[in-house]
């Protein structure tokens, strides 16, 4: 039996369809990682290698050892296995096997796996198929926690609680400190004065009033201005410690977002939700000692725009890679507050354009930088904390202004400058490649460092970039069925 990522067995007859070789170089973990696959991506590497209907492409790479490398990988996860020594997910020999099979020159045949490859794939369906039924059965109750279980969590809970509030009382005792000194003469005591309040804050068992606390410490001496940005983060910071202190006395969804940011554990709850979901976007980020995956999700049928987290340790990617581009027929599974963090759940196809879904490459109905700014607003008010908010730009074009870029409307005067690190990327070559001075449509985040963009499509037709629009968009981006990937 065939079973896909959620447990579900796939029809004998249903072949998985092949990625796109820009599908293949977003799941790299770095840049590092994306040129050593290309380097692999060749016939005269590889040995053994095939591909089966139900997802499953394999081979052997020739590596500097006697041995050479057995790589797996299952593109309904996707999930990799390899035998090389890498911590990275997936290493360059899982790229390097999907870029050759996504060239189409007939190097990867269709055909049963080998040996060892379908021990592995057969291990891993298992997993999937035992945690599936896991979910099932705490979904229907079966896997209830008993009354000791609860109070023991309670208990654990309302300690972890004293300590929070513990910490958050003695920053606020150390702001006003901090206040009373004057913030012009901050930069005096220099960054170890903050590591050592931020240690504590991480004793106390707050380790997102932690990170905020490490972000105070970068402002001191950081540029012109610099005091006015720390009174807004410490303002921001005060605000913080005070919700938690009166989380009493807050609605429900603002308590539960003071929860988060100040770093208590939540999970997800509620009923899950079953869409087409594009993959628009995956970035990670160094957070400390780990690295932050962040996956924007849009649903074709909700319209909802969801966020997937994964966390992997330092040195080591997360594992969980979608490519962008691809729509995945899933279930998910939303974090309380007002956030959009959600779990990814029971997927009941593989990341693909499934049969009767909408056309994959159109892009989530967008509107104006001036809508954008209100949805923005509208968020904060939800979440005064929020760095950026996920927007779909439709009907802009990138233009050149003083010392940077904006996307400016193109039938009204209003524009939004792009961030900084958004002007550092080959991504906004790619962005005005594709405009060629007309409009585009272009998701990404908005915040007050600016917007920054993620994924683009041509405006006006079904194809982006790749399909009927101009050549010299083809040419200059790297296109994903309709889709730019920008980052």
């Amino acid at each position: 039996m065939l079973l896909s990522h959620g447990g579900e067995p796939l029809p004998a007859t249903e072949s998985v369809a092949r990625w796109t070789v820009e599908q293949v170089l977003s799941l790299a973990p770095d840049d590092a990682s994306r040129k050593a696959g290309n380097k692999l991506a060749t016939a005269g590497h590889w040995s053994g290698t095939g591909f089966d209907g139900s997802g499953a492409v394999w081979g052997l790479c020739k590596g500097s050892g006697s041995k050479p490398y057995q790589t797996v990988v299952d593109t309904t996860g996707p999930a990799y296995t390899c035998s090389c020594p890498s911590r990275k997910f997936p290493c360059k020999h899982a790229l390097g096997l999907l870029l050759l099979r996504a060239s189409g020159d007939g190097s990867v045949p269709q055909g049963e796996p080998a040996d060892w490859a379908a021990q592995w794939l057969t291990a891993r369906r298992g997993r999937a198929e035992a945690k599936q039924a896991k979910q099932e059965a705490a979904a229907s109750g079966e896997a209830t926690p008993g009354p000791a279980d609860n109070a023991a969590a309670r208990k654990r809970a309302e300690r972890r609680a004293e300590r929070v509030t513990g910490g958050a009382l003695e920053l606020e005792q150390r702001l006003t400190d901090l206040l009373r000194g004057g913030l012009a003469t901050a930069d005096r005591a220099g960054y170890a004065l903050w590591e050592e309040t931020a240690a504590r804050m991480v004793d106390a068992q707050a380790p997102g009033l932690a990170g905020r606390v490490r972000e105070l410490g970068s402002l001191p001496g950081s540029g012109p201005g610099w005091p006015v940005r720390l009174l807004e983060e410490c303002g921001l910071l005060h605000l913080l410690d005070t919700a938690w202190l009166g989380r009493e006395r807050l609605p429900d969804p603002l308590a539960a977002t003071v929860r988060t940011r100040v770093g208590l554990p939540t999970s997800a709850e509620g009923p899950p939700v079953r869409d087409h979901w594009l993959v628009l976007a995956q970035y990670d980020t160094p957070d400390g000692r780990l690295t932050t995956r962040r996956i924007w999700l849009y649903g074709r049928g909700s319209g909802r725009t969801a966020l997937l987290l994964s966390f992997g340790a330092m040195g080591r990617a997360p594992e969980l890679a979608l490519p962008v581009g691809v729509t995945i027929d899933a279930e998910l599974t939303l974090y309380p507050g007002g956030g959009l963090r959600a779990d990814l759940g029971r997927q009941f196809a593989p990341p693909a354009a499934p049969p009767g879904a909408p056309v994959p490459d159109s892009p989530p109905p967008g509107g104006s930088t001036a809508a954008a700014l209100a949805a923005y607003g509208e968020a904060l008010r939800g979440d005064p904390w929020l760095d950026a908010w996920p927007v779909t730009l439709r009907d802009v074009i990138p233009v050149p202004s003083e010392g940077g870029w904006q996307l400016a409307d193109a039938e009204s005067a209003s524009a939004l400058p792009l961030s900084s690190a958004a002007l550092s990327r080959p991504g906004l070559w790619k962005l005005v490649a594709l405009s060629g001075g007309g409009p585009v449509t272009v998701f990404g985040e908005l915040g007050h460092r600016g917007f920054d963009p993620f994924a683009a499509w041509e405006t006006g037709g079904t194809g982006g970039g790749g399909g009927s629009g101009s050549g010299s968009a083809s040419a200059s981006a790297e296109v994903t069925d309709g889709t730019v990937r920008l980052i």
